[in-house]
């Protein structure tokens, strides 16, 4: 069974209706995993034994007349920095690649098995989540499904790659600056990230990047993520940022659908410069909207200097807490570069400037305050360059290293929901993603947004599974 082709509605309507075994289902997810998932590297750990018995066992739970959960019988995946009982929660990391598996399920994914979700097993993820890319030192990368020659993208890389490439039709994510929205526009699927709080971060183990970092599910299509939404949205005793309950359920809310009166359209924030093809991908697929009745405002300036200072603080802050102990000895060297150089801005800059820091970040959710009083939602680019090659950084304006991702960071530190749509393929016949982001708990309208953009500019699947 290729997942491109199914939905998770629709998958989950034909258990119901007993047109397909729960058994069936995850064995045809396993063997699709087996048979691509070699030259993709989309999972580190799958636990098909696991998995059938759990499928086998809701099967009879069906057949004896039990009421079919929200989702049931869906595999799914779960990125590799949230705890699945039973599963080895590694986080991309050479020091918990021995650790033991996990005896509990993270919030996220106890509500998803509560739905009924089948977990396959762990995506791959890069350590800690710590860049742009999925790779890190425990084994391969991930491949994109579009060209095994380019980057999936990251953090949720892993997660991004397997639904574009119909491996499984649903997983699990996080943001911390783009980790769910930048592997989903390079490959070619839509991504949403909730307003921070909506899926609890709770638990025994504090958040690894606090106030910034949002949970959330993945799927190729945005009702299906919706859908999952739905059983995942709801606050938790021990997460105190989390959110109260929605007033209504969020699927329902893409129905009669509509474009909205007035959006706005930055093309560089203010501050980013983009690949020309990025950007006249992204113009096209606005004029689309413009067409439908939309009113699409300029917005030439979002925010008056980059925000990556204050975010990349920030996050170093977190990462030294978690790794600050292994400097000056020989385990410093087994840390990813990246992550080593996140540590070492903030390792002399003391206290003051970790809360100035913050301090900026409020700003910049003032800024954007403003900008949405104006327009309500934003579009712009999801990433700022073509997707880069698997052992690359990134090419913009001619420079090697440069920082592609500049669009997605701005709001994690605002909180926002912001989600990406693909709005079309480049001239090397690669996913660009559209970003829209949304004011302060404003996540069905991003969702709306992204649902009318979808229908309108069509889904897109690679030509090949890898």
């Amino acid at each position: 069974m290729d997942f491109r082709e199914e939905t998770v509605e629709g998958l989950v309507r034909q258990v119901r209706r007993r047109e397909i075994g729960v058994r069936e289902l995850v064995a045809a997810a396993l063997e699709r995993i087996a048979s691509i998932d070699g030259e993709l590297g989309a999972f580190v750990a799958v636990d098909e034994a696991g998995a059938l018995a759990a499928a086998e066992a809701l099967d009879r739970r069906l057949a004896v007349g039990e009421e079919a959960p929200p989702l049931a019988g869906i595999p799914i995946g779960v990125k590799d920095l949230e705890d699945a009982a039973g599963l080895r929660t590694t986080h991309g990391s050479v020091f918990h690649a021995d650790d033991p598996p996990a005896t509990a399920d993270s919030i996220l994914v106890a509500r998803l098995k509560a739905a009924g979700c089948i977990v396959l097993g762990k995506t791959n993820t890069p350590e800690h989540g710590c860049k742009a890319h999925t790779s890190n030192g425990i084994g391969p990368p991930t491949r994109n499904p579009w060209n095994p020659q380019r980057t999936a993208g990251g953090s949720s890389g892993g997660t991004a790659a397997a639904l574009a490439a119909g491996l499984v039709p649903l997983g699990t994510g996080s943001d911390g600056g783009g980790s769910i929205r930048i592997p989903s526009a390079l490959c070619g699927i839509t991504g949403f990230k909730p307003s921070l709080g909506r899926v609890p971060s709770g638990g025994d183990k504090p958040p690894g990047w606090p106030d910034v970092s949002t949970k959330g599910v993945m799927a190729r299509r945005v009702r299906d993520i919706a859908t999952a939404c739905d059983q995942v949205v709801a606050p938790d005793p021990t997460d105190p940022a989390s959110l109260p309950m929605p007033r209504e359920p969020w699927r329902p809310g893409l129905e009669d659908l509509h474009p909205p009166a007035r959006v706005g359209w930055s093309a560089t924030l203010g501050y980013a410069p983009v690949d020309p093809e990025v950007r006249r991908v992204c113009e096209a697929a606005v004029e689309r909207l413009a067409a439908l009745g939309t009113e699409v405002v300029e917005v030439p300036t979002v925010f008056e200097a980059d925000p990556m200072e204050a975010w990349f603080t920030w996050v170093g802050a977190a990462n030294m807490r978690t790794f600050g102990h292994l400097r000056g000895t020989p385990d410093w060297e087994r840390i990813d570069p990246d992550l080593r150089f996140g540590i070492d801005w903030v390792v002399d800059l003391g206290p003051d400037r970790v809360i100035a820091a913050r301090d900026a970040m409020h700003r910049d959710a003032v800024a954007l305050a403003r900008t949405l009083a104006d327009v309500h939602l934003l579009l712009t680019p999801t990433v700022a360059a073509r997707t880069p090659a698997i052992d690359e950084w990134g090419v913009l304006d001619g420079q090697p290293e440069a920082n592609w991702i500049r669009f997605t960071y701005p709001f994690n530190s605002t909180r926002s929901p912001a989600g990406t749509v693909c709005a079309g393929l480049d001239g090397d016949g690669l996913p660009v993603g559209l970003q829209v982001v949304g004011p302060q708990h404003g996540d069905v309208a991003v969702l709306r947004l992204l649902a009318v953009l979808e229908d309108e500019l069509g889904s897109f699947a690679p030509p090949s599974p890898v």
